[in-house]
């Protein structure tokens, strides 16, 4: 029986591991033909290209769901297309041990993308942003290339950024409680040491209640309670961050009082990723025993692609439905999982 289990466990697997490398070899192909739109000043089509394979984790991440159930249609399908799964039942192996079968290599896959989404990715992207951002970046106050950030009110503007400790381009407006401007300030570098900042080259305007008066300075220590610890999470999107990265931040956001909802949102999306996979190769499962079991290869691809673009789509869409109507991200997230769920549950039950 266990020479069985791992019949089906390995042909699976080996499905969902080339869906996963096909969907991730289309989309970095895309990937980079965008970027070479984007290129200019020092950034050239070599930068372009390293950029997107840098990006190769998070893609792989991304993906796994989706490969994880189109992998379950064609490698459970491709059994069920020679007859060998009428033959296991007719054998006496039952319907749930098949499909704790299938359930090993989406267990592996749950722990690759964990990993992946975890340690790799977040590490690679900020590598990727950086570099990207520092070739593209100018030496101006504002390169539409970089990441705002609040600290009371305390608006900052960065054209690119290090995650180590290093700034690019300082830009720093401060208001009062009537959000009147009362200081703006420019460096051209921002040096982490230790346990402060200093700023290179700044230049810094403040309002003494009839004009505006200019100070300069080649270092100047720059109090802010931001940190590398920081820098990691602000320099790329909430959608790349660790799990710990999220919550990190998350509360930091509630101690400066502003708003975490999306940071909220990116949490419970990451963290509720494994429940995600198990879900939509539930559905795989049932589709297979139940309304695909006698249908050509190409139609279990294609049904397999819409019902994974579906459970994205919802998913995207109630996602920012939650920021914007305030009931809680993790339903929003739970809400697609749990009717994969059901309907996989539901006609496995019929298949029985």
């Amino acid at each position: 029986m266990r020479k069985l289990d791992r019949y089906i466990a390995w042909n699976v697997l080996a499905a969902m591991l080339v869906v996963l490398m096909v969907l991730v070899m289309l989309e970095s192909l895309f990937s980079f033909l965008g970027q070479l739109d984007d290129v200019r000043a020092n950034y050239e089509p070599l930068d372009a290209m390293l950029y997107t394979i840098m990006l190769l984790p998070k893609k792989v991440y991304e993906f796994i769901p989706v490969s994880a159930m189109i992998g379950c249609l064609v490698g459970l399908g491709s059994l069920a297309s020679n007859s060998e799964l009428v033959v296991m039942r007719a054998a006496g192996v039952s319907l749930w041990r098949m499909v704790w079968s299938v359930m090993k290599p989406a267990l592996l896959m749950v722990v690759v993308g964990t990993f992946i989404g975890e340690y790799v990715s977040p590490v690679t992207e900020q590598i990727a942003e950086t570099q990207r951002s520092i070739l593209r970046s100018s030496q101006g106050t504002y390169s539409g290339e970089g990441i705002w950030h609040r600290e009371g009110n305390e608006y900052m503007y960065f054209n690119a950024v290090e995650p180590n400790g290093v700034l690019y381009g300082v830009s720093r407006y401060k208001f009062d409680e009537n959000m009147r401007l009362q200081e703006s300030a420019f460096a051209k570098r921002a040096i982490y040491q230790k346990d402060h900042w200093l700023l290179e080259d700044a230049v810094t305007s403040r309002f003494d209640g009839e004009k505006f008066v200019e100070e300069k300075a080649t270092i100047q220590p720059w109090d802010t309670s931001l940190t590398t610890t920081l820098l990691k999470v602000v320099v790329v999107n909430p959608s790349a961050l660790s799990i710990s990265g999220l919550r990190t931040y998350t509360n930091y956001l509630d101690e400066q009082g502003l708003d975490s909802g999306e940071y909220d949102l990116a949490f419970w999306t990451k963290a509720l990723q494994p429940l995600s996979i198990f879900s939509l190769v539930l559905v795989g499962i049932s589709f297979v025993f139940g309304p695909l079991r006698s249908v050509s290869m190409g139609l279990r691809i294609f049904s397999g692609a819409v019902t994974g673009v579906i459970f994205m789509i919802v998913q995207n869409l109630l996602g920012p439905s939650s920021l914007v109507f305030g009931f809680p991200p993790i339903l929003a997230v739970l809400f697609p999982i749990s009717i994969c769920m059901l309907v996989g549950a539901v006609l496995l039950r019929k298949a029985a």
